[in-house]
């Protein structure tokens, strides 16, 4: 049996990971993946794409599930995994994961990685972090949380770039990325259009 991919989307405060789940979950080539999410509010689900509701699982009408950590992400995990094989909810072959702001997305690796319960069924498919221009290098500075979602990432998306006033514009917070993970894809949101299915 193939495990199910797990993306993980961190970032921190204002980064712009709702929006970009947002993008995601609107995408009809997302339609076969569900997604976990720490409070329905945190990303502003649109209620009128809701086609079936219960206290942990929300269907959207393209097909995406979005639920929320009930006790802990391995029981998340699970119970999704549970749900799947008896039919409940439709099949499903892709995870997303979206951390709080203020998050270290270490722990959620492990776990995808390490937990023999979860690793049987899903695998670490990457990390997406989203990085705002014009604020990003103050969060660096000061929250330790922000510099580890650049570090493991490896895909990073600059937010707000459209924004900056500077006369070097996003220079000098690209650099910073390259700095703390030159492995990772750097995406400049402003400046390049990329599907969400492109993403994973």
């Amino acid at each position: 049996m193939s495990r199910i991919l797990v993306t993980i989307i961190t970032g921190f405060l204002g980064s712009g990971k709702t929006t970009l789940l947002n993008r995601i979950l609107d995408d009809p080539q997302m339609s076969d993946a569900a997604v976990i999410v720490n409070e329905f509010g945190e990303i502003g689900l649109d209620y009128d794409l809701v086609e079936r509701s219960d206290e942990a699982i929300v269907q959207l009408a393209n097909g995406c599930l979005c639920c929320t950590v009930k006790s802990d992400l391995i029981d998340t995990f699970r119970d999704l995994h549970l749900l799947r094989r008896s039919g409940t909810v439709p099949k499903f072959d892709r995870v997303i994961i979206e951390t709080t702001g203020i998050a270290d997305p270490v722990p959620v690796m492990q776990i995808i990685l390490t937990n023999p319960l979860v690793s049987e069924i899903y695998a670490l498919d990457g990390i997406v972090t989203t990085v705002d221009a014009v604020n990003g290098a103050t969060s660096l500075d000061r929250f330790a949380e922000s510099v580890k979602q650049v570090a493991v990432a490896d895909r990073i998306i600059l937010t707000k770039g459209d924004l900056v006033r500077a006369p070097e514009g996003v220079a000098p917070i690209m650099a910073r990325l390259r700095q703390i993970n030159p492995a990772a894809e750097i995406i400049d949101k402003a400046r390049t259009r990329i599907a969400p299915a492109e993403l994973f």
